[in-house]
């Protein structure tokens, strides 16, 4: 009998658990026996394995061969462990040393002809690989820059299963002729950002995605077709600061999990997520029938989440972002086991009035009935609409009003600096906490440690009449704090909490008080 181990990693969301891979060649009959609860696509590794071990040059075991993956009550899924199954088989059957799989960590899919190709998650799965102390992991040489990004481990990164043998050998590792075949990875999201200087008028618009990129707080537009809504909101991830490195590095993993390509490096600016209205609940939440993977939520960490035509999507799908807008996180639980993905987006919604666009406009008639008109509007159930901060309504600009906004567009540069300037003043006040954006502080801490503004009556006498929650005065405190900031202000005064509660109901307001 003839033994040997490899090591890998399992992915549950995010966290990564090392999985021991071992070879037992014994007596009898010859066939491959793979145990450790391993899913369909790990089950059919036993035949992609002896393929790529035969086309290699190489034997397979002509004898009982036993592959475990231990711990066995740990569910595993995905093709990542061919390597680290070819590499315990070919130790055991003395190809090369066993030594030398010793403290090293095998990902990487097989081929049929010995070819090694990428796989989901390997940034996530080198930094488990780094967190329990391995100092080497053997990657595909395709996704070897996506690796490196982790510091304090040496990357190896192979094309072939005879370069991984060479190299165990201490063998010269010999070329491999590329092979052009299609790239069924997906690619990272794009860091262009778009000008806000583009979108002509809608100046309450702008203040308020300004004050909404501030404070992380969550919008919803409202208007008739074709008035800048989508426009708008495809900007706000340029008037975001860049991520931290620890932020860099958690919304790269998700990336990673989720199948995208990091080959420039980590992602550093705020991601944006746009799903189409028909997009499933899985899709947009996250899940699957056996593994949960991330989804267009998780996706959107740290940046920002745009649901465009909102009242098209299914109520299923709207109600899914109850626990995420509040929590931050999304857990998704299997009957086997439940990952947990990060969930901080903010969620900017757009919306008609009704189902033909004009109903409120000025200037336009609507064609819907009133039940129409009113049924549209409760597609987006009332626990949703009470998490968001902030509402806008676009308006058709006029001929006149047309020729002086052409005159006075603002960069998103410029808006940019007085957002990095009002987060800097909430770092500062929220320093030795949790939360680094007024946004994300929760009510106890709003009302109880921080100093309550001046001018709070308007606000108690909505929630003593029930047109605002309690929630919703969380969340004017909030915007109030926020404004306060742009305005470089120590502590909100009447004017921002009334101007906050106009952004609330969604009523015109004058930023005058707050621009200066």
């Amino acid at each position: 009998m003839a033994q040997a181990c490899s090591w890998s990693v399992a992915l549950i969301g995010l966290e990564g658990r090392i999985v021991e891979v071992e070879a037992d060649i014994g007596a009898g009959l010859p066939r491959t026996v793979l145990i450790g609860l391993a899913d369909t696509a790990l089950n059919q590794a036993r035949d992609r394995c002896k393929a790529a071990v035969g086309n290699s040059g190489h034997t397979w075991p002509a004898s009982l061969l036993t592959i475990n993956l231990s711990p066995a009550t740990l569910p595993k899924n995905g093709s990542h462990y061919d390597l680290a199954i070819v590499a315990a088989v070919l130790a055991a059957a003395d190809v090369f040393p066993k030594m030398e799989l010793r403290r090293t960590v095998l990902l990487g899919e097989l081929g049929l002809d010995g070819r090694v190709r990428p796989v989901r998650g390997i940034l996530p799965a080198v930094l488990a690989a780094g967190l329990a102390g391995f100092p080497r992991v053997v990657v595909p040489e395709s996704q070897a820059a996506e690796a490196r990004l982790v510091e304090g481990v040496d990357v190896v990164g192979v094309a072939s299963l005879g370069q991984l043998v060479a190299r165990l050998r201490g063998d010269p590792v010999p070329d491999v002729e590329p092979v052009e075949v299609a790239d069924e990875t997906p690619i990272a999201p794009s860091s262009r950002l778009l000008d806000l200087a583009d979108v002509v008028g809608q100046v309450e618009a702008k203040w308020a995605v300004e004050v909404a990129a501030a404070g992380r707080h969550h919008l919803m537009f409202s208007g008739p077709p074709g008035v800048g809504k989508t426009m708008v909101a495809e900007r706000i991830p340029g008037l975001l600061p860049d991520l931290s490195l620890y932020e860099a590095l958690e919304v790269s993993a998700i990336h990673s999990l989720a199948g995208f390509q990091l080959s420039d490096g980590l992602l550093t600016r705020p991601p944006y997520s746009d799903p189409h209205h028909s997009a499933s609940v899985a899709s947009v939440v996250g899940g699957g029938p056996r593994v949960a993977k991330p989804g267009a939520i998780s996706c959107a960490h740290r940046g920002v989440l745009f649901l465009d035509e909102a009242p098209e999507f299914p109520t299923k799908v709207i109600d899914a972002l109850r626990t995420p807008l509040e929590s931050g996180t999304i857990t998704l639980g299997r009957s086997e086991v439940q990952a947990r993905y990060p969930a901080r987006f903010q969620l900017v919604m757009a919306s008609n009035p009704c189902p033909c666009g004009q109903a409120s406009t000025p200037g336009a008639s609507c064609s819907c009935p009133p039940l129409a008109v009113r049924r549209y509007g409760e597609r987006i159930s009332g626990p949703i609409k009470d998490r968001i901060d902030i509402s806008c309504v676009f308006l058709p600009m006029r001929r006149a009003y047309l020729k002086a906004a052409l005159q006075r567009t603002e960069a998103s540069a410029a808006v940019a600096e007085r957002v990095a300037e009002a987060r800097s003043r909430q770092e500062a006040r929220l320093r030795g906490t949790e939360w680094q954006t007024n946004g994300e502080v929760p009510g106890p801490y709003l009302r109880k440690v921080l100093p309550l503004p001046d001018g709070l009556q308007v606000v108690d006498a909505a929630v003593q009449r029930g047109t605002l929650s309690p929630r919703g005065f969380d969340k004017v405190l909030r915007v109030s704090w926020t404004l306060a900031d742009l305005a470089g202000r120590l502590k909100p005064g009447p004017d921002e909490v009334a101007v906050a509660l106009a952004m609330r109901r969604g009523e015109q307001f004058d930023r005058g008080s707050e621009a200066g």
